[in-house]
């Protein structure tokens, strides 16, 4: 019932901030303008740089599952790695895909478990912390140019509170994980197998610290290709605003667009871009809207693949696809289990 409720309340936030940002017919028709007059060899560019993306996190994932000697053959791989990016985007929340690929890869891998449930919670770990640090360096770098007026002041400062939430997380569990703090926790207590889970996940990352700084270095490089996407697609709708610029507004979208409270991000993207470009480049609003709009569609686009393949894979250890709860249910046995004391 509450995962109904969730999905409720994040279906019609979507609906209220897409009718908002598009219920005027004048902004509707200088869309399609817009659209009519469009370079679509920039939207071919978009997708190839989202593939760059595809390509990075594909490239830090295999690093971090070499660190727990799990071996997987590239098309296992490549399949688990683009099922699970196709259902972070389709699914409410933006996890449903962590649930499936980590389910798969724990039929992949009967024997290490614990290893293979690490690599995923860490996968996510390492990208919160490169984007972290891309957000901070850009801040700096842009802040009197991102506080100019009062509506973008508002975002960015928006942005820093979450910030400032994501770097007070990260310095938290890496002090209860390093003083093992979490051994004092009651076995029922909120996040208490999380916590046992990242902190076997700092050990072992830490003891190959080559291994997690490469796969740093890749999620910077997925962020910024991700960036370079958006870019690509204001290009495309004539929208040309400097890269230093446009890439210190896009964590500013980027965070608030995922938190939970709406589906995917739509319509939160949008109305952010409005609010930005409009207010700092002075981008027209129905081609700031139009930029988040023409980006998520190129997204969804770059992962369609994984629809095909989840189609198509067949699990070792798995007779028959299953359901999603099912999937979830196995996992959070596991996480579980891990966090028994031995």
């Amino acid at each position: 019932m509450k995962k109904i409720l969730v999905t409720i309340f994040q279906l019609s936030v979507t609906v209220a901030v897409l009718y908002w940002v598009y219920h005027d017919p004048n902004r509707r028709a200088q869309m399609v303008a817009a659209l009519r007059n469009a370079e679509y060899r920039w939207v071919v560019l978009a997708i190839l740089a989202y593939v760059i993306v595809e390509g990075a996190a594909a490239f830090r994932w295999h690093i971090l599952l070499k660190v727990q000697n799990i071996h997987l053959s590239v098309p296992r791989l490549a399949g688990l790695f683009f099922i699970g990016l196709f259902y972070n985007q389709f699914l409410p929340g933006g996890t449903g895909g962590d649930i499936i690929k980590s389910y798969y890869l724990l039929k992949e891998t009967p024997d290490r478990k614990a290893g293979a449930l690490l690599a995923v919670v860490f996968d996510r770990f390492i990208g919160l912390v490169a984007l972290v640090a891309l957000t901070a360096t850009l801040i700096a770098l842009r802040y009197d140019f991102l506080a100019q007026k009062p509506d973008t002041r508002n975002l960015l400062w928006l942005l820093l509170i979450l910030l400032s939430a994501s770097v007070a997380f990260l310095a938290a569990t890496f002090v209860i994980s390093g003083f093992k703090l979490f051994h004092y926790f009651p076995a029922h207590f909120p996040g208490r197998d999380k916590l046992i889970e990242i902190f076997a996940a700092y050990h072992l990352y830490a003891r190959h610290w080559r291994a997690t700084l490469l796969a740093f270095g890749a999620s910077i490089v997925a962020h910024l290709a991700t960036f370079t996407t958006f870019l690509f697609a204001a290009y495309a709708l004539g929208v040309r605003v400097p890269v230093i610029d446009f890439f210190a507004i896009m964590p500013v979208e980027r965070t608030i667009s995922a938190l939970p409270i709406s589906f995917a991000g739509i319509g939160l993207r949008e109305k952010i871009l409005q609010i930005m470009l409009n207010g700092l480049c002075g981008v027209p609003e129905a081609k700031a809207i139009l930029i988040g709009s023409l980006s998520f569609l190129i997204i969804l686009i770059s992962c369609l693949p994984g629809a095909f393949v989840y189609l198509l894979y067949k699990p070792s250890g798995a007779a028959q696809h299953v359901k999603l709860s099912e999937m979830e249910e196995q996992v959070i046995t596991l996480e579980h289990e891990l966090g028994e004391p031995e």
